[in-house]
């Protein structure tokens, strides 16, 4: 089992100084991986919750702290395809390039109809916009000349460079949907969970995943099954995975790892005092769970 830690990424706690302190400190204790999320923008009397209110962006928050960690992984979970993807293909390469290899990029379809409608994009047709989505980012991290003509994109005959060093970051895919799942099995290197998961459902996923893989002749030893802890550390032990004392959290852990996960990230943007208190109080908290969390 991998475990990450999420950057402060979401409300007052979000500061140049707290992303960076978490940064260091998560790769002095061993932890595997730093994690972001993408939220363009907050609707107008929509009831998706304070941990979405007031965002950072998830590339530019990873190269941030990519600069003052040297071995610590850089991942994303997830970016949604309703950017254009040479665009961010183009972001991905250059993170990749500069932070040593470093990148896990994790691709959602998206679910907010106002992010769409901001961004000109229709949100018909997501599944498959979605699948076209990576073709184009995997071209354009290998192709000599990348040519693209598709039902959603258009590339003509051009160069792309340069190429991410020393390759392509990794490819997860997010969904909950048994089409996904199965996309997920067919297109990328793993599966990443959502904050509204039902771990203690998670096996079923996971199993699911893995009869696809083998189907399909791939390794399921190379397939990533990550999941995003909300994690929500309290004195009292809740029913909820991730809730409650600091054991009861370190045995949800081994007990998703026992589930065929991979990997866990502890995610406190999630946990709805967080985001709420102070930037003081909320990296007391951080760091006291960065500790007692520690792989």
């Amino acid at each position: 089992m991998r475990v990450g830690f999420a950057v402060p990424q979401s409300g007052p706690w979000a500061t140049p100084e707290n992303m960076r302190r978490i940064a260091t400190r998560a790769e002095e204790l061993g932890y595997s991986e730093l994690w972001t999320f993408q939220r363009v923008l907050y609707p107008v009397g929509h009831t998706m919750g304070p941990t979405y209110r007031s965002v950072q962006d998830p590339l530019i928050t990873l190269a941030h702290v990519s600069a003052v960690t040297s071995r610590i992984g850089l991942g994303v979970a997830v970016i949604n395809a309703y950017v254009q993807p040479v665009v961010l293909a183009k972001q991905l390469a250059t993170l990749q390039t500069l932070s040593g290899g470093r990148v896990t990029a994790g691709i959602g379809l998206g679910w907010v109809p106002e992010e769409f409608e901001a961004t000109g994009v229709d949100m018909a047709g997501r599944g498959r916009r979605g699948e076209e989505f990576v073709e184009v980012l995997r071209k354009a991290w290998t192709d000599d000349v990348v040519e693209h003509t598709g039902e959603f994109y258009r590339v003509p005959p051009s160069y792309i460079d340069p190429k991410p060093v020393p390759g392509p970051p990794r490819i997860l895919l997010g969904g909950t949907a048994e089409v996904a799942l199965r996309r997920a099995a067919r297109l990328a290197g793993g599966w990443v969970s959502s904050s509204r998961e039902d771990l203690s459902a998670i096996a079923g996923r996971v199993e699911l995943i893995k009869a696809e893989l083998a189907g399909a002749g791939r390794d399921v030893n190379d397939f990533r099954f990550v999941c995003r802890g909300a994690t929500q550390v309290r004195a009292v032990d809740g029913e909820r995975p991730l809730t409650g004392t600091y054991d009861k959290i370190r045995r949800d852990v081994d007990e998703l790892a026992a589930r065929g996960v991979t990997d866990v990230f502890h995610d406190l943007n999630f946990d709805r005092e967080i985001p709420a208190a102070d930037a003081k109080e909320a990296m007391r908290r951080a760091e006291e769970a960065l500790e007692a969390l520690a792989p």
